[in-house]
């Protein structure tokens, strides 16, 4: 895993000092979680290269990120819903995909085409998921159309995707990238890799793809947080534009996902909220960066979790559904005059904030 250069970190101030603050969030964590039980799973649908197709999203329980266990980013809380003692055994993690299939034959009239796994971490880490379990897992959704898999850079490699490409799935490493900018990731989310990370990352899906031949896709879809804590509403408007278009320059990532932070228990920015020092970012941001950057030369999508809530993205509460409804509507048809058709008086404060807030007195409302 990289390590920040003495030069730009060093010893007990910036990523140190960032991971000490964290740790000690992480550890007020009380609750266990069982390892033959996935953390989440659901049906939705979801817009590929291939176009809108059903999914299955599981988020399976290991032993939580790697990163996260040393400190982690100030704003994700996923690893205190990890199992404790570092690691998932193979039977168990198989335990899992089985509640996963079970739930899928219940709530769904067929298999979904397109499968999703995250594990709140790097699934391509072999600390988390082992290549047993790797390969076991693609070959249980051999029969599917497509694959994505959730992974920090350092991980991805053609062998690892050529696990599932083998068996003729489209196969998608999605990456926390966070942002193009590396002040940004460093400084604001406490990540600490840099963007030619990234673009290697890109290079090893560009070469499982070439080596799978013609019939079988591997990319990348990179993930991206709007508005990390200390920056103002209108910075992080600017960085995600300027994000979502340098993604979508690089050769290999095909999809760019926005995730707008929400509050999540046992990170810094769950502390920085109870001190109002942190609020989520506008709907009215989400969709303004979305129209911006529909012309990018990549599938453009969001999904504000937790929207209309005080803790996720919101605007005033009258009209965060209908905002919420036409994101939602633009992840499928990728045309931003959906915007157009919704409307609301808090528009007027949005622009306030976006015009007055700046980083000493953020945030301007809440």
């Amino acid at each position: 895993m990289s390590k920040p250069s003495p030069e730009v970190y060093e010893q007990g101030k910036g990523m140190d000092a960032h991971n000490q603050a964290m740790r000690e969030i992480r550890s007020r964590k009380e609750a266990s979680y069982d390892p033959h039980e996935p953390t989440r799973v659901w049906l939705d649908e979801d817009n590929t290269p291939d176009g809108v197709k059903t999914s299955l999203t599981i988020i399976l329980n290991t032993g939580g990120c790697r990163w996260a266990r040393a400190g982690g980013c100030t704003m994700c809380g996923y690893v205190a819903e990890s199992v404790d003692g570092g690691s998932v055994p193979h039977d168990a993690l198989m335990d899992q995909i089985d509640v996963c299939l079970a739930h899928e034959a219940e709530n769904a009239d067929a298999p979904a085409d397109l499968i999703k796994i995250y594990t709140s971490g790097s699934f391509l880490d072999e600390r988390e998921v082992g290549a047993e379990s790797r390969r076991a897992i693609a070959d249980t959704f051999a029969d599917r159309d497509r694959m994505v898999v959730e992974s920090l850079p350092d991980f991805v490699d053609r062998e690892k995707i050529g696990d599932f490409t083998q068996h003729g799935l489209d196969t998608d490493v999605a990456i926390g990238l966070e942002t193009a900018t590396d002040r940004v990731r460093h400084d604001c989310v406490n990540k600490y890799f840099d963007f030619a990370d990234f673009e290697g990352a890109c290079a090893e899906a560009a070469a499982a793809d070439a080596a799978a031949g013609g019939d079988v896709e591997a990319g990348i879809k990179a993930y991206l947080l709007m508005k990390p804590p200390f920056l103002t509403e209108s910075e992080a408007v600017e960085d995600m534009i300027s994000s979502v278009e340098r993604c979508a320059a690089v050769d290999g990532c095909h999809t760019v996902s926005m995730n707008p932070c929400n509050v999540q228990r046992y990170t810094m920015v769950d502390d920085l909220y109870f001190e109002d020092g942190y609020r989520p970012p506008w709907l009215w941001s989400v969709a303004q960066v979305l129209a911006e950057t529909a012309d990018a030369d990549a599938i453009v999508v969001s999904d504000p979790v937790g929207h209309g809530s005080d803790r996720g993205p919101h605007n005033c509460g009258e009209c965060d559904d209908r905002v919420q409804k036409a994101i939602k509507d633009f992840d499928l048809r990728q045309d931003p005059s959906v915007f157009e058709q919704v409307s609301c008086a808090c528009e007027l404060t949005w622009e306030t904030v976006l015009e007055r807030e700046r980083s000493f007195n953020q945030p301007l409302t809440r």
